[in-house]
């Protein structure tokens, strides 16, 4: 199986899918592949924090061009994974010199499967981009190709709790991978002072209470020809079991009232928001929430660099050496130059993107007593 994620995040999806019984498991560029049964399958749907999509690859080939292409997924026995008088769709990730348009492999393996039925059965199911009964992913590298069923349909970083947003708000699975990026599992203080949707403390809730990011949502591989519902329920009911009290106090602040509103919002769609406390407040005006907190934060950084962005930065710099001692400050941002007018020194710098744009998770510590 292949599970894909972000770049940056392979070594602890890697570690996730060990901690779950994952064999074989092995980091690539952007995903993971690893090797289980059905209850690895459903596990790593519900449990895993830094997947965005689990593949389950049915075959493998080289295609010297698109007829080759069509020809051998039309052999493939597609009645064994999809209803005839079901619905599916295809998506493609294409890597190649020969094949140079995605959309068009997606449409011929479309129509491989289509023939593949009418010449079987002389009647096809039919094609639902919205919401298909099976979700087929063809991935393709150069000539080599990989037929697989997307098990997890809508990615994975749609936990199920996050309806409202502002404009640009962190992916759910990169949040969660900051996180744990950080070393930190629920045992100090966590403190977002910019907390905009409140994603990162939904996430750190999530990681603190032990609680799987699945938990709100339907997969796909609910509607498989071969789903077992009895052991997705022996799973699910020991998941909900395993949940445990927060024991450290986790705190959001923002200065815009509407971003408040959908962390309140939010925070309660995840079920934690009794757990969470968040205000409206500046980060210049907060306060540390007992000792040897943690910081995680997504401040502004715009595409520009300009005199406000500097200020802000050195600001926030300020205001850590003012009032945080003994704290671990991890700002995650993609402006590098306005990163340096936080006036400390670095002990660790990440390399990660948000989308396309690359940014740094760099960790500022506040020892006690110092004033750097």
């Amino acid at each position: 199986m292949t599970a894909k994620t972000f770049f940056g995040l392979e070594e602890l999806l890697k570690e996730e899918l060990l901690a779950i019984g994952a064999r074989n498991v092995k980091a690539v560029n952007r995903a993971v592949t690893f090797e289980g049964d059905k209850e690895i399958l459903y596990k790593a749907n519900l449990h895993v924090r830094t997947a965005l999509k689990i593949l389950l690859p049915i075959k493998n080939f080289r295609a010297r061009n698109e007829e080759d292409l069509y020809e051998k997924t039309k052999k493939v026995n597609w009645a064994k994974y999809i209803d005839v008088d079901g619905t599916f769709a295809i998506d493609s990730t294409v890597w190649s010199d020969t094949f140079t348009h995605s959309k068009y492999v997606a449409l011929k393996v479309k129509d491989a499967i289509a023939d593949h039925f009418s010449e079987v059965f002389r009647r096809r199911p039919n094609v639902n981009v919205q919401s298909p009964d099976v979700l087929v992913h063809i991935h393709v590298s150069q000539r080599e190709c990989i037929l697989s069923l997307d098990s997890s349909g809508e990615s994975l970083h749609r936990r199920g709790y996050r309806s409202e947003q502002r404009q640009a708000p962190l992916n759910e699975v990169l949040a969660a991978g900051l996180i744990m990026l950080t070393g930190w599992k629920g045992d100090r203080p966590f403190l977002d002072p910019m907390c905009g949707s409140g994603t990162l403390l939904v996430e750190a809730a999530m990681i603190a209470s032990n609680t799987p990011p699945g938990l709100k949502r339907k997969f796909a591989f609910m509607n498989w020809k071969d789903y077992d519902r009895r052991l997705f329920n022996q799973i699910f009911r020991e998941a909900k079991r395993n949940r445990k009290e927060i024991e450290v106090p986790i705190v959001g602040s923002d200065i815009d009232r509407a971003a408040i509103d959908i962390s309140y919002a939010n925070a309660e769609r995840s079920g934690l928001d009794e757990d969470l406390r968040i205000s409206k407040n500046s980060f210049f005006d907060r306060k540390p929430i007992g000792e040897n907190g943690i910081i995680v934060c997504n401040p502004p950084y715009g595409e520009r660099i300009g005199k406000d962005i500097e200020e802000l930065y050195r600001k926030m710099g300020d205001k850590l050496k003012q009032d945080f001692s003994g704290y671990d400050a991890w700002i995650f941002s993609g402006n590098m130059k306005a990163l340096k007018y936080v006036g400390l020194r670095p002990s660790k710098k990440i390399q990660l993107y948000n989308g396309s744009i690359e940014c740094r998770l760099a960790k500022f510590e506040m020892y006690k007593g110092a004033k750097a």
